[in-house]
């Protein structure tokens, strides 16, 4: 289902990108006033992002986006929109995170399908202001017609078909403000994870922020990542494009988890600092039994993978953001580790 969501976003953005090059977009407009003010809106409509709050119909300037290879989210169907005020550019700055000016905006819904029905559950909200990033959530209601803000977090009964075809039930927990800074946090400032330019390289995207006027150049050298669940890719970029997505935001010289030598971005040279072959530090309870991180060629007694298939609090990694195992992309993890050259063979 994942795999089929993505695409049809794809096809819709392409489409957008056409429209916006060649003509005007809805006559409603975002609420500058209320993006880079003070203070967060009490609804999600005040700030203007949708013509049509419902159903999602982006307002001006608001482009709707997909990423290669998504976060994985207890298997939450994401609806992503960037927003840029009128003649402002977002700056190319190689494979990382695209530069989003003050005034900016990044919109993420969160939703399932409940049979053919979708129910949008919580949209994420990261505002560009003159003092740095800020984020927050907004609860959905019943209808689908508004989004409340909902700064202390919460959780939500959710029922779900998963990409298996699976029925299953989650608490699905909506974060409070300061958990959003467990996972955007750089260097100790509130930062997006989501669009860089690798992860937006399908060859449509960049261009089409380009004819939009949204986006300063798209160089045609431009790098990008794998789609982790492409099986005509190698392995390796799947496998390292995964781990950045999904770990590096946290496992990198910056990031919140710097001090467990663990660096998993995914042009990181050194296999070692990658976790092949190599020791915890400080992982405690977290190894299990399992005695490196990556042990090449035995995925059971590889930390990465007990902790990925954990959902137990302490153990589990990320720590945040899932309540669920994701099993395809565990699948392909353990695959990856599996053909690994194991030192004494």
């Amino acid at each position: 289902m994942m795999v089929v969501v993505d695409r049809l976003a794809r096809l819709l953005i392409v489409g957008a990108a056409s429209v916006m090059a060649v003509a005007a977009m809805p006559a409603a407009s975002v609420n500058d006033a209320v993006v880079a003010g003070d203070g967060f809106a009490p609804h999600l409509s005040d700030y203007g992002f949708f013509a049509d709050l419902k159903r999602e119909r982006p307002a001006d300037r608001v482009m709707p986006y997909a990423l290669i290879t998504p976060l994985f989210s207890d298997y939450a169907e994401k609806h992503r929109f960037l927003y840029l005020p009128k003649g402002m550019r977002a700056g190319y700055r190689g494979g990382g995170l695209i530069d989003i000016p003050v005034g900016g905006a990044l919109i993420k819904t969160f939703g399932y399908r409940e049979g053919s029905a979708y129910r949008k559950i919580e949209t994420r909200v990261l505002l560009h202001r003159a003092r740095g990033w800020e984020a927050v959530s907004y609860a959905w209601n019943e209808d689908g017609s508004q989004a409340d803000l909902k700064r202390a977090g919460g959780r939500i009964a959710v029922q779900f078909t998963d990409a298996a075809g699976a029925q299953r039930s989650i608490s699905y927990a909506i974060p409070n403000q300061n958990q959003c800074k467990e996972c955007h946090a750089l260097a100790g400032r509130v930062t997006p994870i989501g669009p860089k330019a690798r992860n937006l390289n399908d060859g449509h995207q960049l261009a089409g922020l380009v004819a939009a006027d949204m986006l300063d150049k798209a160089p045609a050298s431009a790098p990008h990542l794998a789609r982790w669940d492409d099986p005509a890719a190698p392995l390796d970029d799947r496998a390292r494009a995964y781990l950045d997505v999904n770990c590096a935001h946290c496992h990198n010289p910056a990031g919140a988890a710097s001090n467990s030598g663990l660096f998993l971005d995914w042009d990181r040279a050194d296999g070692v600092a990658r976790g092949i072959g190599k020791h915890p530090v400080a992982a405690g309870r977290g190894s299990g039994t399992a005695g490196l991180v990556i042990d090449p060629g035995k995925p059971d007694n590889s930390i990465l993978i007990y902790r990925l298939s954990s959902t137990e609090p302490g153990i589990a990694m990320p720590e945040l953001g899932r309540a669920t195992t994701h099993r395809e992309g565990l699948a392909m993890l353990r695959q990856w580790i599996d053909h690994m050259p194991h030192p004494s063979n």
